[in-house]
């Protein structure tokens, strides 16, 4: 922690860690731009508190002092922490939960379910097809008809 830290270093614009996301993803995205930094080991130490919220600050708060070796050590001690919190993998039947609400738009409705079909890899078209069917509420679909 007594490294300085470069002058001309400039700290990473990215979004915030806050639980409820992969850690390996978001640990993957801060080394990305720290290797674009051409940062040393310690000042990837120093800048990586930055990415955490209160809570996740918390966490590496606690550490007792001295023990984080290297960025890598640290790494590993994140992942190990915050490995629970992992993206769950969607499956093409998570579409039958996404459900147009009373009141909302066909458009809105259509754009909570494209981005609901962003998530699944590998995802039919007929699984699609069903899935927003499914979803439209009773005399609000596309082909419904006021009496």
């Amino acid at each position: 922690m007594r490294t300085k830290v470069p002058r001309n270093f400039k700290s990473s614009d990215m979004n915030l860690y806050d639980e409820t996301t992969d850690p390996k993803h978001h640990l993957n995205n801060f080394k990305s731009r720290m290797y674009l930094a051409d940062a040393s080991d310690a000042t990837r130490c120093k800048a990586f508190p930055t990415i955490l919220t209160k809570s996740a600050m918390k966490w590496f708060d606690s550490l007792p002092p001295k023990s984080v070796t290297s960025f890598d050590d640290l790494a590993r001690k994140f992942l190990t922490r915050f490995s629970i919190q992992k993206d769950k993998v969607k499956h093409a039947p998570s579409l039958l939960e996404v459900k147009q609400e009373v009141g909302e738009s066909l458009r809105d409705y259509m754009e909570r379910f494209n981005k609901a079909c962003l998530k699944i890899q590998d995802l039919p078209t007929e699984a699609v097809i069903m899935g927003l069917v499914n979803g439209l509420r009773e005399g609000e679909g596309p082909f419904s008809q006021s009496i």
